[in-house]
């Protein structure tokens, strides 16, 4: 019973939990109908509708419109304005300043009328009070600047602040010099006075110090202004204040009759020490000989006559260039002279690489000490190494160290730098050229001016492309997580080189992989990566400029002559892609190679060799063979005095023409082996020095040999023709020539293995590589890749002999009109003068027959031995001759093509139609001998 009954009590137990729990669901229940009432109360009442409320949304919505469409013009202009051209935004705004300067002038000088005039007498007559009449003056002034200098950016904020201190100098004087008007006296005694600018200026210092102190303080600050506008330090303050007295006659140029005595032209400087009145006596005798002899022949009557200026040349052509002692270089020269010719040397190497001039050298070598310990001790630098180290303009903090690598150096703000060599300004003047130069005999030949060639114009500026560009390749970079940056860019002519620097630990192969990324990148399918840039520490990517640049030759030539090179053997070859341009000694190249695909600008690189020529050498230096199978491409050179011979156009007549240059060059050997000399320069400075005398009872002559310049046009139609005779000769040439002074130059459009043979390739060590339509043919001109991602129109790779890579360099042009007014300056100074030998070489030599080729010598043996035996047989000439029986055959159908047997009878032999005594005759007719 005890243990029913806890088993009858859980019933009731269950049943009264669940009446607990149902109550708990009810409560629930409940609760949730209850928040129903609360978030009743809790809602706003809708308030009546306004009959004006759809008006309002209409009029937000259509301003809202208006107010969005304007502000996208405005961003599309703003935008388009930040990719519009800097030069363009430059024009701008001073054609802005010029309008503003007429604004001003109106209202300030004729009294304008309207809110205009109002606003200009406001805020014009009340900022500079009296002196509102020089505003328009003075920002006419700048609006001109910036339509003349453009380039001169940087000394805008220079002049802006000059400018500044200037007119706040002055006008506070003003101010004070007007009485000091105060606030008190009303705005128009201040407008009368210094204006709000004067009065904000003086007013200060009246009454910090009083105007006893306050007046110098203002002339001080008016100073200081003009000496930053004008760039005038204040210890050159007497240098400059001389400059304006010889500029106006006032104060006597001593520095020219200095000049004049280290020409030669006046030795009162080193003969009379400090005797003034001598010296200043001295000096007005020789400053109009000077000047006489600074002008040009251009200048009129009264430049030298005929006779002084031959005298002059000869005298300035016998004497060396360099290490030539002169008058007045003795003297002891202060630091200004020193740095102002190291400067300027310092310039021309780094912008083009060439060497200083010889007045440099002295200046230096002058200071330093005796020079020439300093030469035996002191390597002489060349271009490329002068070059290096200030490569892109750099310090010489951020240049490059050899033999460990440099952080690159981020500019200042934060832009990618421009590291292309920028051109001079303003042009220097030229040194005096040899105007007149005698030949051999009464002939007096005078070198065409560089003036009859044009002048480009200034380089590309940076430009918003290049930008983008950049922009594009660190975005690839970024988006193939490759650590690499650019840290420059030099512009040049045609393509324009990003210089890239890699991470720690990063492969270059990371970027030459990249190719079509960037190429897609840029939307350029020309895209050339050089890895690395020779010299420098970083992958270069070379694209595509949109704008190209034409090189003229002019502007190569006239940076030669500044350079005072005067071999006349350098000839112009066009600009690279740092903006320097690229010339190139023949001499001692002393062979090239010019290839490339139709229309790539192999014609144009031979014109400017030949014009370079023509207008750097006499006859009597150079002379030329030219040789044009096309017979259209050198015609315009028909009749120049440096041609050797007229222009061959035939092209069996090249190949004789080439077995004579060879000839030739067997001569000049023996002349040297005969008088022990190794170079033909050394042969010709002793010839002409008289140093050389030729054996008794010889009536020779001795002579200087000039230089032989052999151009050949077109190399695969000679190679057509007779590939023999012309590779043997060209072989030959190239082998032994250079010592003879004989020089080759090779082009063709068709640069194939059967044309440039290996032999050719082996021989001719410098090379130019225009656009090639194929690998291959890039890998037979530059024996390597890259020839074939040229643009064409003059874009090609130069390599000369010595160099590892390839110089990318846009070639120079010269325009039909230059060549014509060139070509006609040399005819009127001189006939050409041919050489008897090679025109009756090559007009009276032995024309062989076509069909008989190479079997000459086997068809007078055969012809010899049929007529002395007078039995024509097929087998008697196997035997005899030792041949196969085609070439017996062959040698008898041509004997009976010459009438010398007859036709065939079958197995008989044939009838021998000449008699023994008529065999000379025959042979001479075989060998193209008789006329």
């Amino acid at each position: 019973m005890a243990s029913r009954q806890p088993a009858a009590k859980k019933p009731p137990a269950k049943k009264a939990a669940a009446p607990t729990k149902a109550p708990a669901k009810k409560a629930v229940a409940k609760k949730a109908p209850a928040k129903k009432p609360a978030a009743k109360k809790a809602q706003v009442p809708k308030p009546a509708p306004n009959p004006t409320n759809g008006l309002y949304r209409v009029v937000r919505a259509i301003w809202l419109g208006i107010a969005h469409a304007v502000g996208a013009m405005f961003r599309g202009v703003g935008r388009g304005a930040r990719s519009l051209d800097p030069a363009h935004r430059k024009d701008g705004l001073a054609l802005l300043l010029l309008g503003l300067a007429l604004i001003v002038a109106a209202g300030t000088w004729s009294n304008l009328r309207g809110p205009v005039g109002d606003l200009v007498e406001m805020l014009v007559t009340g900022a500079f009070g009296r002196l509102d009449l020089l505003v328009p003056i003075l920002v006419a002034v700048m609006a001109v600047r910036f339509i003349r200098h453009p380039e001169q950016v940087d000394a805008n904020g220079r002049i802006v602040i000059g400018l500044s201190a200037l007119v706040v100098g002055v006008l506070g004087q003003v101010h004070i010099a007007c009485g000091s008007p105060a606030r008190a006296d009303g705005m128009q005694a201040i407008r009368d006075a210094g204006g709000l600018i004067g009065w904000g200026a003086a007013t200060p210092l009246n009454k910090a110090m009083g105007e006893v102190l306050a007046v110098p303080m203002l002339v001080l600050l008016t100073v200081f202004g003009l000496l930053v506008v004008t760039a005038t330090p204040v210890n050159a303050i007497p240098q400059r204040l001389r400059q304006l007295g010889v500029r106006l006659g006032i104060v006597e140029d001593r520095a020219a009759f200095q000049e004049a005595g280290a020409y030669g032209e006046s030795d009162a400087y080193t003969e009379y020490g400090d005797d003034e009145e001598r010296y200043e006596e001295q000096w007005r005798e020789a400053l109009p000989a000077r000047a006489r002899r600074r002008r040009t022949p251009a200048d009129g009557p009264q430049g030298p006559s005929p006779d002084e200026a031959e005298e002059a040349a000869l005298t300035k052509r016998r004497r060396p260039r360099r290490g030539s002692g002169k008058a007045g270089t003795d003297r002891s020269r202060d630091a200004v002279d020193v740095a102002a010719a190291a400067a300027a040397a310092l310039d021309g190497a780094v912008l083009h690489g060439m060497p200083p001039s010889a007045l440099v050298a002295d200046l230096t070598q002058g200071v330093s000490g005796d020079r020439d310990e300093a030469e035996q001790s002191a390597p002489v630098p060349s271009a490329r190494a002068t070059e290096a180290p200030v490569a892109g303009r750099k310090t010489p903090s951020q240049a490059p160290v050899a033999g460990r690598r440099n952080p690159p150096q981020e500019p200042a703000s934060g832009a990618v730098p421009d590291l292309t060599k920028a051109a001079p300004e303003t042009p220097r003047d030229l040194p005096p050229r040899a105007e007149q130069l005698q030949l051999s005999g009464d002939i007096t030949y005078s070198l065409p001016s560089l003036d009859l060639l044009e002048r480009g114009g200034p380089g590309k500026a940076r430009s918003a492309a290049n930008d983008a560009v950049v922009e594009s390749l660190t975005n690839v970079f970024t988006e193939f997580k490759v650590d690499a940056r650019v840290t420059g860019f030099t512009r040049g002519p045609t393509v324009t080189r990003y210089e890239i620097e890699l991470g720690p630990a990063v492969k270059v192969e990371k970027i030459t992989a990249l190719a079509k990324n960037i190429a897609y990148a840029v939307a350029s399918p020309d895209v050339r990566i050089i890895s690395p840039i020779p010299g420098k520490s970083a992958v270069g990517i070379e694209i595509p400029n949109t704008d190209r640049e034409m090189v003229k030759v002019g502007d190569v030539l006239r940076l030669a002559d500044a350079a005072e090179d005067e071999h006349p053997m350098l000839v112009a070859l066009g600009k690279d892609v740092e903006g320097g341009y690229v010339m190139a000694n023949m001499a001692k190249m002393p062979h090239i190679l010019v290839a490339g695909a139709t229309g790539s600008g192999k014609s144009s690189c031979i014109n400017c060799l030949i014009t370079s020529i023509m207008v750097r050498a006499t006859p009597e230096d150079v002379r030329m063979v030219l040789v044009d199978p096309k017979r259209v491409e050198l015609t315009a050179y028909e009749g120049i005095p440096h041609l050797i011979t007229p222009i061959i156009t035939n092209p069996k007549r090249a190949a004789e023409a080439l077995q004579w240059v060879v000839r030739e060059m067997d001569l000049r050997y023996d002349d040297l082996a005969a008088f022990g000399y190794r170079h033909i320069d050394d042969f010709n400075q002793a010839v002409r020095e008289g140093k050389l005398k030729t054996p008794e009872g010889s009536e020779r002559e001795l002579k200087a040999y000039p230089y032989l310049l052999v151009i050949v046009d077109e190399l695969a139609d000679l190679m057509m023709v007779a590939p023999r005779d012309v590779e043997d000769s060209i072989v030959r040439i190239t082998q032994l020539a250079r010592a003879a002074g004989i020089h080759l130059v090779l082009a063709t459009q068709r640069p194939s293995v059967d044309v440039v043979t290996g032999l050719i390739k082996a021989n001719v060590p410098s090379r130019l590589a225009f656009a090639t339509s194929s690998l291959a043919d890039s890998r037979v001109i530059l024996d390597q890749p890259g020839a074939e991602k040229l643009i064409g129109k003059g874009d090609g790779l130069f390599l000369p002999m010595g160099a590892n890579k390839p110089t990318r360099m846009q070639g120079a042009f010269v325009t039909e009109d230059e060549i014509h007014a060139v070509v006609q300056h040399c005819k009127d100074q001189m006939a050409p003068v041919f050489r008897d030998d090679v025109t009756v070489g090559t007009k009276q030599k032995k024309e062989i027959d076509e069909d008989i080729g190479d079997d000459l010598d086997l068809l007078c043996q055969a012809a010899e031995l049929v007529v002395s035996t007078q039995f024509g047989s097929t087998s008697m000439l196997q035997r005899k001759l030792r041949v196969g029986f085609a070439k017996a055959g062959r040698l008898m159908d041509l004997m009976e093509s010459r009438n010398i047997v007859g036709p065939s009878e079958g197995s008989k032999a044939r009838d021998v139609l000449v008699k023994p005594d008529e065999l000379d005759g025959v042979l001479a007719v075989i060998r193209g001998e008789a006329s």
